[in-house]
Parts: structure tokens; C-alpha cells; sequence
């Protein structure tokens, strides 16, 4: 996870959105689980990073850097594994919280692997990327990413609260929907290419 969140620091205003909306939504579950240490952990990085993405949404003044971004994803993960440990939420919780990162990052290394390519050198091979690089801009992809983070945050809190059914039908719908969305932008990606080439 440590990683991977440093591989998302790529585009403004994206891992401080992810910050904000990933802590927060940790805070709040443990708000609805009465661990008032946890609240206050999360709740306070999650104010942090909205205090920074004032100034680094698009056009950034400031940047994240590695100094931020894997700090981040360190506490992403030992926050989600504490809740996990101690009940408030489930092992699948911060995975789907985090899910908007986790996809994008590991689908491109799989992707980059099964090419052969060195999956630690630095690349513009991530979909947020992608999008960006077709014209999306910084800010539409931030705000379609923010959309996205939002929706998942919410079906987290609420999968949360259900039994196992509506559990396996919901994260089945997410993986639905991110298998869409890798398509959708894979098949854009290859007409952007294509395109680019005969301009050439």
C-alpha cells in the first residue's frame, strides 16, 4: 500500500483527495464502532490533507512528494489493519475504501509486468494518467476520481452495517464496475494511440 500510493502521486489534487475521502471514511466508521482514539486519528489526517488540497487541486502551488505520499500510504494501511484487528470493520473495509488507488496501481504493475517492463521505473502507464494525457486535464480527472472515491466510501460504510448476502453482492458490483471502467479507458487509450499515430 506504501507503494502504491506513491504511485498514485502523480496528478494534481489526486492523493490528497484520496487522503481526505480514505480517513474520513475511516473516521466515520469508527465513529458508528464508539472508538473515539481511532475518530480522532483519522478525522485529524483527513483534516490534514484537505488543508493541503486547498493549495494542490489544479493548478497546484504545492506538491505532495514522496515525503507525503508514502507516509500516507503507510498509515492507510496500518489504520485499516488496526480496525480490522480490533472490529471495527472488516478485512475487505479498507481495501474498498482505498479500492480507487489499489485498482489503478495494481492492474497497471500487473499489466507492466506481463510486458516485461520494469514495474519500478517510472512510467505514465496509470489510468489516471492515461486520462489525463487524452485531455481530460488535472481537474476533470480529479473530480471524476473524487466521484468515484465518494461512491466507494459510501457502499463501504453501508456494506459494512449488512450480512454477508448483501456483503458479496455488493463487492461483486464493484468489481463489475472497475472491470468496466480498466475496459472502457483501455479501448480510449488504444483509439488515442491510434489516432496519435496517423497524425504523425
Amino acid at each position: 500500500m506504501v507503494n502504491l500510493y506513491n504511485f498514485m502521486d502523480g496528478s494534481d489534487g489526486l492523493a490528497g483527495g484520496m487522503a481526505f475521502i480514505g480517513f474520513g471514511t475511516y473516521a466515520l466508521a469508527a465513529y458508528v464502532a464508539h472508538d473515539n482514539q481511532t475518530v480522532l486519528m483519522s478525522a485529524s489526517l483527513a483534516s490534514a490533507a484537505l488543508s493541503f488540497l486547498i493549495f494542490n487541486f489544479h493548478p497546484a502551488k504545492i506538491f505532495m512528494g514522496d515525503c507525503g505520499s508514502i507516509p500516507l500510504g503507510f498509515l492507510a494501511a496500518s489504520i485499516g489493519f488496526y480496525g480490522w484487528q480490533h472490529g471495527l470493520w472488516a478485512v475487505w473495509f479498507p481495501i474498498l475504501v482505498f479500492s480507487p488507488f489499489i485498482v489503478d496501481a495494481t492492474v497497471t504493475l500487473f499489466k507492466r509486468a506481463c510486458r516485461r517492463e520494469n514495474v519500478w521505473q517510472a512510467h505514465r502507464s496509470h489510468y489516471y494518467q492515461h486520462l489525463v494525457q487524452m485531455g481530460w486535464g488535472h481537474r476533470k480527472t480529479a473530480i471524476y476520481e473524487y466521484i468515484l472515491m465518494i461512491s466507494v466510501a459510501i457502499s463501504a460504510l453501508i456494506l459494512n452495517q449488512c450480512q454477508w448476502i448483501e456483503l458479496v453482492t455488493g463487492l461483486s458490483i464493484w468489481i463489475v464496475i472497475y472491470g468496466i471502467i480498466v475496459l472502457l479507458i483501455d479501448d480510449r487509450w488504444k483509439q488515442f494511440q491510434h489516432a496519435a499515430t496517423v497524425i504523425r
